[in-house]
């Protein structure tokens, strides 16, 4: 295996490499910019793409100012929970719902890292890298390089899919970017949740980002494991449309995406010098495929850790919310058409802060157990009993 990386002749040294610039390195390696702690560090990050396109849409609830705001798109400070039962807006308890889109988050952050010379960049694909113990060796399609340290954001799919302790979901979508020619939204709350359409044995919802009465982004989710043909995601966006009252619109933009949703141990794969992130690492919240705030916090958190620490398989510890996702996903994987009656029930009556703050992973048993108490308990103790024994 050496001599393959050898063959490329001399390899240039960097102490840090990031393969992949997903949101998670990009993040990472931003934080580490503004800090000034690695300023003399030679840092290379990889990628065969550019990263200047609108090509995503992140959306997370934050208490307050956070990091992003200065690129912040929209924001909410309530939103719709829907099902065929009853309609209710969440009260969000001091929290608001935020939204980044991609184009102007690559823009933020490159222009920042554009600004510190120890910083390059490579666009090229990594095929493959190794740990030998004393340092890490990355192969791309027209280059090898070496490194002290290395970030890898590139998922590999045959990982989890290779085992069935864990089970695998994906959150899959099609959004359209609308422009209606009559008043349809209510600019001033996104649909959050709507588990009124056909579930057809499955975990489905439509998603609604307003930007104004007669723009927005409708988005049609499943939380499964199968993806669909294109078209049927296309109709439901449609049919939605028709059942709002609107028939006549500009589809200005289209996104689809699938997310990876499982507790599959990611951090396992961390070596003393390879540290996986982002979804690569399970860096992506397994219970609902929401990926900013995760990023945000571990990102911050591993930039501390590099000031410190030097061990890569030390860095990511689990903890209990490891477990409930796990329970949840467990659920989903087994009978799936009962994720809406699971949020429903949750989000039916009191506040939503409590249940943001749980999916956030920052509350304390007292505050999991008011959460839990409000799922269908039965389903949640079989299901655990069964994780047990």
């Amino acid at each position: 295996m050496r001599d393959n990386f050898s063959s490329f002749g001399i390899m240039k040294h960097y102490h840090y490499i990031f393969a992949g610039l997903g949101l998670a390195a990009l993040m990472t390696a931003y934080k580490m910019a503004v800090s000034g702690r690695f300023a003399g560090k030679d840092i290379l990050l990889i990628d065969p793409n550019e990263k200047n396109a609108n090509d995503r849409t992140w959306c997370f609830w934050e208490q307050g100012n956070g990091n992003w705001d200065s690129i912040m798109f929209r924001n909410w400070k309530t939103a719709l929970f829907k099902n065929a039962d009853f309609s209710r807006e969440l009260d969000f308890g001091g929290y608001q719902y935020k939204m980044v889109r991609g184009a102007d988050f690559y823009r933020f952050v490159l222009a920042e890292l554009g600004k510190h010379p120890n910083i390059t960049f490579a666009r090229e694909k990594v095929v493959r890298f190794e740990d030998t113990g004393t340092q890490v060796l990355i192969k791309t399609e027209a280059d090898s390089y070496t490194c002290d340290k290395l970030f890898n954001s590139i998922y590999n799919p045959g990982l989890p899919a290779s085992q069935n302790k864990y089970p695998v979901l994906q959150q899959h979508f099609i959004g359209w970017h609308v422009k209606t020619t009559t008043p349809v939204f209510n600019a001033d709350v996104p649909t959050f949740m709507d588990f009124s359409i056909p579930q057809q044995g499955n975990t489905r919802f439509m998603y609604v980002l307003p930007f104004s009465a007669i723009e927005a982004i409708v988005e049609y989710t499943l939380f499964s494991k199968d993806l669909l043909p294109a078209e049927e995601y296309e109709a439901a966006i449609t049919a939605y449309l028709k059942n709002l009252g609107t028939t006549e619109y500009e589809i200005l933009d289209k996104e689809r995406g699938s997310i990876p949703m499982t507790s599959y141990k990611f951090w396992k794969q961390n070596t003393k010098n390879i540290l996986h992130i982002g979804s690569a690492g399970g860096w992506t919240k397994a219970s609902t495929g929401y990926t900013f705030r995760n990023s945000d916090k571990l990102s911050g958190r591993l930039v501390q850790f590099l000031q410190q620490g030097s061990n890569f398989s030390a860095f990511y510890k689990p903890s209990k919310f490891w477990l409930y996702d796990l329970l949840l996903l467990d659920i989903l994987a087994r009978t799936n058409e009962k994720g809406g009656p699971i949020f429903s029930a949750m989000f039916r009556k009191g506040e939503a802060a409590p249940i943001f703050k749980f999916l956030d992973d920052e509350t304390s048993l007292a505050e999991d157990l008011g959460v839990i108490w409000r799922c269908p308990k039965g389903l949640f103790v079989k299901t655990l009993l069964r994780r047990l024994f």
